[in-house]
């Protein structure tokens, strides 16, 4: 029996869910649509709630829960070490990358936004040529054609951005690739213990600066904001942070972040088809851009593998 032989049939006794090849595109598919739909979540939340608190409450909940779930299952508290680590990236990738679209959506749209954070991977191929591992040339063709499509996408768009709302999307992005980066050399916890422990440190850090910046919690908010949290926590932290997280550890990061790609399509249909927002022939025409880029990236990753 060959090496590749036993591997399969060890990752078949295992089971299907820990099978890399069947957890990836899951967790793809839960990064594709689920992170889709929560910019639209977003702009639903912020009409209660003030954005840095709207942050660190999903954290806050997501964390708690997820961190006591553990707990009881018996896992292992984080090392020291761990614990700083996470704190890092809780803060770069969420305290940043996500508290910042949050003050964004205040003045630019869902869409806008899910367009400019698209522009993450060409941030993670410039921060994991500091550590050198350039993307190869057809994941750098995918990631040119994926950039292409944004572009596209961007000018069929008739939403306006405000200066600060774009300058505030290109820091989120660009501390997301970094953080992502960053923490793939790290300590970090264990499986799902690194989300807990992420979304906890950057809780803290989000509700300082939403507090500290003046923000304070609705007195009465309305159900549309309170159940828009309600999923920003279950789907868009719980589930798909998770998902990245299990992307980010088992393939490289040009498609752990190829979702930034399929985001700003997923963003477009979900206005269209909640807010009555219209679609012309940019957007259709930046969406396939967008796919094709992510088709081939993700191809030419499981041929390298393969």
């Amino acid at each position: 029996m060959t090496d590749q032989s036993v591997s399969n049939a060890a990752r078949a006794a295992q089971g299907p869910f820990t099978d890399t090849r069947v957890m990836i595109p899951l967790a793809l598919f839960a990064l594709y649509i689920i992170w889709g739909s929560t910019y639209l979540g977003i702009r639903y939340a912020l009409g209660s709630y003030p954005p840095f608190l709207l942050a660190g409450i999903r954290f806050l909940f997501a964390g708690v829960l997820l961190f006591g779930f553990l707990r009881l299952r018996g896992v292992a508290m984080p090392s020291t070490r761990q614990w700083r680590n996470a704190a890092v990236t809780g803060v770069l990738l969420l305290g940043f990358g996500n508290g910042l679209v949050c003050f964004a959506e205040q003045s630019v749209s869902s869409g806008i936004a899910a367009v400019a954070v698209a522009s993450m991977p060409l941030f993670a191929a410039l921060f994991s040529g500091m550590y050198g591992q350039w993307p190869s040339g057809r994941e750098a063709l995918g990631l040119v054609i994926g950039f292409a499509g944004v572009v596209v996408l961007n000018l069929g768009s008739s939403l306006s951005a405000s200066r600060i709302g774009a300058i505030a999307l290109i820091v989120a992005a660009a501390s997301w690739a970094f953080g992502s980066i960053w923490s793939k050399r790290q300590d970090m916890p264990a499986g799902p213990m690194n989300t807990a422990a992420q979304m906890l440190c950057a809780s803290v850090a989000l509700l300082l600066v939403g507090f500290g910046t003046g923000e304070r919690l609705p007195a009465h908010p309305t159900l549309h904001a309170t159940l828009a949290v309600g999923y920003l926590v279950l789907f868009g932290s719980l589930i798909a942070f998770s998902a990245y997280l299990y992307v980010l550890k088992h393939a490289r990061p040009a498609v752990a972040t190829s979702y930034a790609y399929v985001n700003p399509p997923v963003a477009v249909l979900f206005g269209v088809l909640l807010a009555g927002e219209h679609v012309g022939p940019y957007d259709i025409a930046g969406m396939a851009v967008i796919l094709l880029g992510v088709a081939i990236i993700t191809l030419f990753k499981q041929r390298a593998k393969g």
